[in-house]
């Protein structure tokens, strides 16, 4: 009997030692990695990948100290989590409850370069905002610009013998938010922005522009125009109205965007001085629309060229009331008026 007993006591003491011992292995397995504490790691997760699989790899990157334990405490586990493919920054030392919960809710990392252009941007501010972010050089993206081989559609109203415009595809980029892969170049960007333009763009203005007497290029420099004289959305279609009542009266636009347009960065106020410079673009020296777009107008203000209200003013000046609007004249000696009321204003 004490032989049986003895026997009895050891096989127990073996399974208790197996049992702790399993259980050791068990509990070392579920604590972070404490080895390169910190370090952030770019991990991706195949579609399809079975919680084995998952736990190999991030075994594998050593993220977590055992893949297998790790698929267990997924199957077996209070929660039972789903984990969602995908590329994820994950961080030596996370807990593997952290990792899991990050993986469930699909905390996806992005690589990706996210950059908003603003509508009335021109080429130099792109391709400035375009630097900062990283994305490509000012530099290359404008030498593109002007050099870079593009076949979208939208470009073959640009009149390619003109010389006197700035930037070839000024007025062509689509004011938007994107998503832009890293590594891409100058050409992926600039491609992209042009698709946008093709995609927003209403085949339905073509005819509305032949009517107003447009080129497609000519709309578009006249929406760059009304988008950067006009902040008020309301207020475009009229802008527009006005200009065409200018034209049509061969009057000179007499618009100071056009004008800030010479200068590259934008002044705190247009000076009598500045009205004087010689160039294409200064529409109080030069009768109709510059050579090319000033900025990148967005679509309500193509819109606006293309359903013009028709009116009768001529003149239009800033309220200066902090509203953004604008007081319109059909004479001068309204728009005189107006320019005092303007002025009482600021007071």
């Amino acid at each position: 009997m004490r032989q049986i007993a003895k026997l009895m006591g050891g096989i127990l003491l073996l399974f208790a030692v197996l049992v702790g011992g399993m259980g050791y292995y068990v509990y070392s397995g579920l604590q972070p990695v404490e080895e390169n504490k910190g370090q952030k790691k770019i991990i991706e997760i195949p579609p399809s990948s079975s919680t084995t699989e998952i736990g190999q790899i991030l075994e594998n990157e050593k993220v977590i100290k055992n893949g297998r334990i790790f698929s267990l405490y997924l199957k077996f586990g209070e929660k039972s989590p789903v984990l969602k493919a995908g590329k994820y920054q994950l961080t030596v030392g996370d807990t593997i409850e952290q990792i899991a919960a990050r993986m469930e809710k699909g905390e996806f990392y992005k690589d990706d370069h996210v950059v908003t252009i603003p509508e009335g941007f021109t080429i130099e501010q792109i391709a400035t905002r375009l630097e900062e972010k990283k994305i490509v050089s000012k530099a290359a993206f404008l030498k593109e610009v002007n050099q870079g081989v593009f076949t979208q559609e939208i470009l073959k109203g640009i009149p390619q013998s003109d010389k006197r415009i700035k930037y070839r595809l000024e007025g062509y980029l689509f004011p938007d938010t994107y998503e832009f892969k890293k590594g891409s170049t100058a050409h992926d960007v600039i491609n992209k922005m042009l698709d946008q333009t093709e995609e927003v763009w209403n085949t339905e203005w073509n005819a509305k522009f032949q009517q107003h007497h447009l080129t497609r290029h000519q709309a578009i420099t006249l929406a760059s125009i009304v988008e950067r004289e006009v902040r008020v959305d309301e207020e475009r279609p009229i802008v527009a109205g006005v200009y065409f009542n200018r034209l049509a009266k061969q009057m000179p636009l007499q618009s100071d965007a056009t004008v800030q347009y010479l200068f590259g960065k934008q002044k705190e106020r247009v000076t009598f001085a500045d009205l004087k410079q010689v160039s294409p673009y200064n529409t109080y020296k030069v009768k109709g629309l510059p050579p090319g777009p000033i900025a990148s107008p967005g679509k309500k203000s193509l819109e606006a060229v293309a359903n013009a209200q028709k009116n009768e003013y001529l003149f239009y000046v800033t309220k200066k009331d902090g509203s953004g609007g604008h007081y319109f004249a059909k004479t001068y000696e309204e728009h005189l008026k107006n320019i005092e009321r303007s002025k009482g204003n600021e007071k």
